[in-house]
């Protein structure tokens, strides 16, 4: 990734330089700015897509492990509620035995010294042990009630963390339902082109347009062909409608090198120039936002093919239109939270 951004900006200040010596200063200063804009824009959307995976990983982690302790929960309340109620047990038991005791006191009172004294002593203690089983059952029904407000606090949390990731899932719905309206309206609208020489498929949550070079341009040629020009027109039209779009257009050659001294002094040179006669054509034909069009050379370093052979390098001549719908709303919710 690093390579790429380093060659891209290379390319672009090569192109800059070429321009510069065009064109006054200022204008220069504005190409420039508009170009580093592009680039961020690119490395903000990127990062984002990839911060947005990892929130979602991490959020189902989070969920899981609340479950797990929910579960744990549900579980020691469930042995406090036994021992609860057999403590509650023990306690009948030992009142039924107290009431017992003082109804045979009550019987003997009138018997010997000893076997009254006897009888005293186990009351005594009968009354110790009863306080015990008083004591150990409040303790027991106390820390019953603090696993209940545990256990609550835990759910509520639990619900709002199922709440959040509900709304991450529609948005992610939402916009792979967008993904896939946007790749069938593209193909709808280039019915006609959509064969060897064009192709329009959904990759890593993007739709991309690939257009090979004989459609769109001359060998060594920056001037679209009219045949292309139609085939962008009607792309425009569909990429007007769709506001909440962003478009790169990225130019790829094959790895022949150009002959010294042309107009371009490299396939760098060449495939960044090509992605800027494309986005002209779009700008010329449609009301599209200029700020949602980012041009970017590949050069000869991306290829789809094996450039050993003729066919593979005319499929390495190839423009590619990468179509990523705008997240601004789950951008929103990740930095809510």
């Amino acid at each position: 990734m690093k390579k790429y951004y380093t060659l891209n900006l290379t390319s672009g200040y090569l192109l800059l330089f070429v321009l510069a010596s065009c064109v006054p200063a200022q204008k220069f200063q504005e190409v420039d700015t508009k170009y580093k804009n592009c680039n961020n824009e690119l490395d903000a959307s990127k990062q984002k897509q990839e911060q947005l995976t990892v929130e979602n990983t991490e959020m189902k982690q989070q969920i899981s492990k609340y479950e797990n302790q929910v579960n744990s929960l549900i579980k020691d309340s469930l042995a406090k509620t036994g021992e609860l109620e057999n403590s509650r047990a023990d306690y009948n038991k030992i009142n039924r035995q107290y009431t017992e005791l003082q109804e045979t006191q009550e019987s003997i009172l009138k018997g010997n010294a000893r076997e009254t004294a006897k009888l005293l002593k186990q009351l005594q203690t009968t009354q110790e042990d009863l306080k015990k089983k008083e004591e150990n059952l409040k303790k027991t029904e106390s820390a019953l009630d603090d696993k209940k407000k545990t256990l609550d606090n835990l759910k509520s949390e639990l619900e709002k963390r199922d709440a959040r990731l509900g709304e991450l899932e529609k948005i992610l719905f939402k916009k792979d339902s967008v993904v896939k309206a946007l790749k069938s309206n593209v193909s709808g609208a280039l019915l006609g082109f959509e064969n060897d020489d064009l192709s329009v498929k959904i990759q890593n949550g993007k739709v991309y347009v690939s257009l090979e070079e004989k459609l769109l341009f001359k060998s060594g040629s920056t001037k679209v062909d009219t045949k292309g020009i139609d085939a962008l027109k009607k792309l425009a039209h569909v990429l007007e409608q769709n506001q909440d779009i962003n478009i790169t257009i990225e130019g790829h050659t094959d790895n022949v090198p150009l002959k010294p001294g042309g107009e371009f002094k490299d396939n760098w040179d060449l495939s960044v120039q090509r992605a800027t006669s494309i986005i002209r054509i779009l700008l010329e034909n449609s009301k599209i936002e200029p700020k949602r069009l980012t041009a970017s050379g590949r050069g000869e370093y991306q290829p789809v093919a094996s450039n050993a052979n003729v066919g593979g390098k005319a499929k390495n001549r190839r423009t590619e239109i990468i179509l990523t719908p705008k997240l601004d709303e789950l951008f929103k919710i990740l930095e809510s939270n």
